[in-house]
Order: C-alpha cells, then structure tokens, then sequence
C-alpha cells in the first residue's frame, strides 16, 4: 500500500453525519489495518480531540483551522505531498488537481437542487460544492460514495466510469454506546403526556419540514416533535409555519441521549427527507426497534427497502395512521448490512488497490 493521508478536518466539527461516518470507519479501519499498511491522520492544532490509534499514526500539525477552505485546498494539500502519501478525504472535499487523492462524495445535492440555494450566501456555499464536486470528478484517483442511487447520480452527471466509483454504506453502531436520557420529557412535559411521533435534522429544505407541517395540519390530535438546529443559510420558511400549530413541540438541539430516548418512546421516527445520499437517523431508529416512516425519494428506497413505512416527500395530506397501517420487514438485515466494521473492511481494500 501507498502511504495514505487521511483529511482530520472532521475532528473540527460537530460529530453530525459525515463526521461521525468518519470517525467511526477510522476507528475500525485502525483495527484491522496490519503493519503492512502505512495510513497516517493529519489533525490540526485546534482539533475538538485527538484520537487513540494504534495503527494509524497521528501527524499534529502545527496549523489550526481557521477556514476550512484554506485548510482543504492549501495546508492538508501541502502536508500530504510533503509525506508523499496519496490524500483520504471523507469530507465531500478534497485538495484540488492530482492532489485530489481518494475521495469521499456522499451525494451531489449542490447540484441536483440549485433551486435550495437563493440568497448570496447559499449561492456561494453552492459554488464552492460545485468545485469539488467537479474537482473530486475529474481528478481522484477512487471516488467513494454511500449509495449506489449517489453512485449514479455522480456518473450521470460529471461522466465518471464505473471502475472509478465505489459505494461503502454508513453504519449505526455508535448508537449502542449511547446512554439515554429522559431530561427531555422533563423540559417538554407534554411528550410524557402524550403520544408523539419525532423528526431529526438539521434544519435545512431538503429535510422537508414542510412534510411535516403538511402532516400536523392534517391530524392535529397527534403531538409532532421537531428537533434540530437551523444552517445558516439554508433555514426552510417552513419553521415559521410549525410555530403557529399547536400541537408541533419544535425542540432546537438534542443531546444523542436524548435523540435515544425521543426514538425509543416516539409513536415513529419521521424522516421525510426528499435529498439524501443515505441517511443515518433511520438505521439509528431501526436498532432500537421505533417505527420510521421515511420519504420515497432518493437513496432511501435502496438503503431501507421493506424495513420502514415509505410515504411521498410531496404528499398533500399526509395520513400518519394509514402509513403505519402497511407492514414493514427485513430491520434486521438492513442493520446487519449497514455496519462501519463493513464500510471499514471495503475502504481497505480500495486503498490497498491504489
């Protein structure tokens, strides 16, 4: 194997979806890597923590990251060709030219939905997408995907070969190490009261809070729980709308000992999302054994075929009880097929073919 660099970028962040599909493959990648391997982590100055590995070296570099921009196409570029290792980014972005290295590209919603992006600020965020999507297209050397609905997206797009595309799913086990914790109910006593199906996600449109509200107008007997913090930027009109019903409870952020505990006791987990390149809350819902009703629309299909309750994203009048009239099958396999041990053992082997 060549000598890889891995991006640390993701331990700057809140660990959300990419970041924490990151950190758990890295932690199981270090495991089963053999001396054999040479996969070294670049963590910056101001990193939130710095992980224990065994097998892969931790490089700390002595420059912190002030933008993530500059960090990504400048200092992790430059330390890479330094190393003389082939760059690993989970982070949809990647060093610019032959540098580009292996890259993750979850999915290519910048491009799909330009109409989500209207003020300047969204447009900018979706041009500096659009470059590395571009970027990651033309020049990695592997590109890796979570979907095979992402995988041909990015072909059909940007005219990729197939034998430069990889799909490596996402897990859920961290799940399992979360303790629970039912302050929740005690900040929101009405969740105790009654029975509530519950949402997570960022605030942002393709999380489709209009589903919701469409919802919650219809059966308006039933408590609807919406967690989440707003994106900058990408902050849906929609909101608005859930304040005036009553029997919407908007939560801001949750802790995950929460997220747990809102899962657990939920009539459903409601994830109405109508972009996504896979979609973790649902796999996190599934293992401890909530209903999901989730949106029939891209990956989601693929990733949770019989196991959830699917409904239109653009549904009129959403109807939560005949949703969970249709049976559903098959959780079991869904969790046992989507694992960070899985995704980990297939990113080996791609780096070892580089």
């Amino acid at each position: 194997m060549k000598a890889i660099l891995i991006n640390g970028n993701f331990l700057c962040r809140n660990l959300t979806g990419i970041e924490r599909f990151a950190l758990e493959v890295c932690k199981r990648l270090d495991a089963i890597l053999t001396d054999a391997d040479d996969v070294r982590l670049l963590v910056s100055a101001n990193a939130r923590f710095v992980p224990d590995f065994k097998r892969i070296k931790i490089i700390q570099s002595k420059k912190a990251i002030r933008s993530f921009p500059l960090w990504d196409l400048f200092s992790f570029s430059a330390a890479a060709k330094k190393q003389k290792a082939v760059p690993l980014n989970f982070s949809n972005t990647a060093p610019l030219g032959k540098n580009c290295g292996v890259a993750f590209l979850h999915d290519i919603y910048a491009r799909d939905f330009p109409s989500d992006f209207v003020t300047f600020h969204d447009k900018l965020i979706r041009a500096y997408c659009l470059l590395h999507y571009k970027n990651i297209a033309r020049n990695a050397k592997k590109i890796i995907t979570v979907s095979q609905f992402s995988k041909e997206r990015i072909a059909a797009s940007y005219g990729v070969k197939s034998e430069r595309l990889c799909v490596i799913g996402n897990g859920w086990e961290h799940f399992k190490s979360v303790e629970e914790d039912e302050g929740i109910f005690e900040k929101f006593p009405i969740l105790k009261e009654k029975p509530f199906f519950f949402t997570l996600g960022s605030l942002s449109r393709r999380k489709n809070l209009a589903w919701i509200a469409r919802a919650a107008a219809q059966n308006s007997s039933e408590i609807f729980a919406v967690s989440g913090k707003a994106i900058s930027g990408l902050v849906p009109k929609e909101i608005e709308d859930l304040k005036t019903l009553k029997n919407v409870v908007l939560l801001g952020y949750v802790t995950d000992g929460e997220v747990k505990s809102l899962m657990k006791k939920c009539r459903a987990f409601i994830f109405p999302s109508y972009y996504e390149g896979f979609g973790i809350p649902p796999l996190e819902a599934l293992s401890v054994g909530a209903e999901v009703i989730c949106a029939k629309a891209a990956s989601l299909p693929e990733i949770f075929g019989n196991s959830v309750h699917f409904t239109d994203p653009y549904e009129k009048n959403p109807d939560v009880e005949a949703l969970l009239a249709d049976k559903t099958r098959d959780s079991l396999a869904v969790l046992e097929k989507y694992t960070y041990q899985s995704a980990a053992e297939k990113l080996l082997e791609v780096l070892r073919e580089i």
